[in-house]
């Protein structure tokens, strides 16, 4: 497992910077933003991956020939007070980082879920005194706000779209329609998962390129996905000038942000690294409104055929330097 090791942190090195770097300067995610979306996935668990296993194999490599021997090993040693002195100092370390990982990523993501269910709660319990049912569908509310602002706030049969007076009275019925599709859009396709891996990601790795770029393209590419199903039934003139008025509110409001405009309600609380809006809204809505305006073709199917089997090779190479037996022995 010698070269094994190696190989999983050159691995690890290109995937947190210069692949994430190039990924994120790229033009054709907007093209394809679904494709994207997934590589950005594959990029970020290959990452993590191969980060883990590289400190794993380098601390298992005297106590066996792959990750899953290694491990047989340590359990006997730990279990049955079996003597360790074929690992060395070295060794022992890369271990215990490589577990001190683990439960670091591990404890971030159940902590930042539990951030985002408290915030949400509070924000339900805001909604529940100063909104009221709109007459546009179920699951939908109205806050008394003179500013135009739209998002949702997910929680499964509890999720709700919100929309403020004074958006209602902004926009014509199509471009209304243009909205409440783009947030049913979010809240079908469970856009605030992935909110909520990256973000945790991030807090967790807040020094690695990947996750900060990783988060920001997520967050410029649902914002595009929703725009795709909205344009399913409504034309881009329409999605257009809803972007823009809404663009024109604040960016926040009883709490939560616009998420029309380039940001879905933070999933972490203000101010902790890693929240929505600001530039970055400003930017994705940028993004977004050009997308419209000069609209390319999607990537032909051989292209995003050739993107997906990159997925499946990210993830396939660090498992099978993990788990083959003498792979690069």
């Amino acid at each position: 497992m010698f070269w094994t090791s190696y190989l999983l942190a050159v691995l690890a090195i290109v995937l947190a910077w210069p692949v994430p770097v190039l990924l994120s300067r790229a033009q054709w995610p907007a093209r394809s933003p679904f494709t994207a979306m997934l590589l950005w996935q594959a990029i970020a668990l290959a990452g993590g991956l191969s980060m883990i296993g590289a400190m794993l194999v380098y601390g298992l490599e005297p106590i066996g020939e792959n990750l899953l021997a290694g491990l047989r090993s340590l359990a006997g040693m730990v279990l049955y007070n079996a003597p360790t002195t074929a690992l060395g100092f070295w060794h022992l370390f890369a271990l215990s980082a490589a577990a001190l990982l683990t439960a670091h990523l591990v404890f971030t993501l159940l902590l930042t879920y539990y951030k985002i269910e408290r915030q949400r709660r509070r924000h339900r319990e805001l909604l529940a005194l100063l909104a009221s049912p709109s007459h546009d569908g179920p699951g939908t509310v109205v806050i008394n706000h003179d500013s135009p602002v739209a998002y949702c706030l997910p929680g499964g049969a509890r999720s709700v779209t919100v929309l403020s007076d004074g958006l209602m009275a902004a926009l014509e019925p199509a471009e209304l329609r243009a909205v409440l599709i783009h947030e049913n859009a979010h809240l079908t396709q469970r856009h605030h998962l992935l909110l909520w891996a990256f973000a945790a990601w991030r807090q967790a790795l807040p020094w690695v390129p990947t996750t900060r770029l990783a988060q920001d393209a997520v967050n410029s590419l649902i914002e595009m996905l929703a725009d795709d199903v909205a344009l399913k039934t409504e034309s881009k003139a329409t999605l257009i000038k809803a972007i823009a008025i809404v663009a024109s509110g604040p960016s926040g409001a009883a709490g939560g942000r616009a998420a029309f405009s380039g940001a879905l309600l933070p999933d972490v609380e203000p101010g902790v690294q890693g929240t929505g809006g600001g530039a970055g809204s400003a930017r994705t809505t940028a993004t977004r409104v050009s997308r419209l305006l000069s609209p390319k073709p999607p990537l032909p199917a051989p292209l995003r055929s050739l993107v997906l089997a990159g997925c499946l090779l990210l993830l396939a190479v660090p498992t099978a330097l993990l788990i083959v037996p003498g792979l690069l022995a």
